[in-house]
């Protein structure tokens, strides 16, 4: 499926991995394309990215920062068709270990952040708006020192779930995208171990890649007939836990 190339897209953690891989997939058919990041290298790869694509500093955990980020996209192009809440945060810890701090960062950033961009973004969806949320296989599967990366992203399932049936009479869809391991900043941290062991749980044998990802979020982001969907990338892996 093929990005429409009117349409004005959002990307949030769109300066890097996931975010940065969707949004030069969508600037590249010539979409209209809104990067937001919390620091100022969002502008910088914004410029890379080409295209019609600017870069906004925002922290989706505070309802104020996402709202001028919207309302900057709104002065520009007036609407918004396609809103992917990409933007993560991972601290692990076990329950007993994991500081407090550690745990409300996490779910503010992968909870919250979504329910205040989806909250922004609303009033700028035209009828057959999309949005797709960036879930974690961690959110359907247990894995021992995730709790708070695996409760956000739990509770983002179910919030787009909750939201597809709210949002359709709006003509609004709400899909998530559930990747597997694939290479990158939030992954480089495994060690060598944890990186093999898991690798063998895959049935495809191997990690993901950025831009297979990018594919299928993009492709979610333009099914006319889907909303309240999960749709797992991630090589057959939850098929072997």
């Amino acid at each position: 499926m093929t990005v429409d190339k009117r349409k004005v897209w959002v990307v949030t953690g769109g300066s890097r991995g996931f975010g940065r891989a969707v949004a030069e997939r969508a600037a590249r058919a010539g979409a209209r394309v809104a990067i937001l990041a919390r620091g100022p290298e969002v502008e910088a790869a914004a410029r890379d990215i080409g295209g019609e694509t600017i870069g906004l500093v925002a922290d989706v955990c505070h309802a104020g920062s996402v709202a001028a980020a919207f309302k900057a996209i709104a002065e520009r192009w007036g609407r918004i068709d396609v809103l992917v809440n990409n933007a993560g945060l991972h601290r692990g810890g076990l329950i007993e270990q994991i500081a407090e701090g550690d745990w409300s960062d996490v779910l503010a950033t992968n909870l919250s952040g979504p329910f205040n961009t989806i909250r922004s973004a609303l009033p700028l969806m035209e009828k057959e708006g999309s949005i797709v949320n960036v879930g974690a296989v961690v959110g359907f599967r247990g894995f021992a020192g995730d709790v708070a990366y695996g409760t956000s992203k739990a509770g983002l399932a179910g919030m787009t779930q909750v939201l597809a049936v709210e949002l359709a009479r709006r003509g609004v869809r709400i899909n998530l995208v559930v990747p597997g391991f694939v290479d990158t900043d939030m992954t480089a941290a495994l060690s060598a171990r944890a990186r093999a062991r898991l690798l063998q749980r895959i049935p495809l044998g191997r990690p993901g890649t950025l831009d297979e990802i990018a594919e299928v979020i993009c492709w979610v982001a333009e099914a006319r007939y889907m909303t309240g969907s999960i749709v797992a990338t991630d090589g057959g892996l939850m098929c072997s836990l």
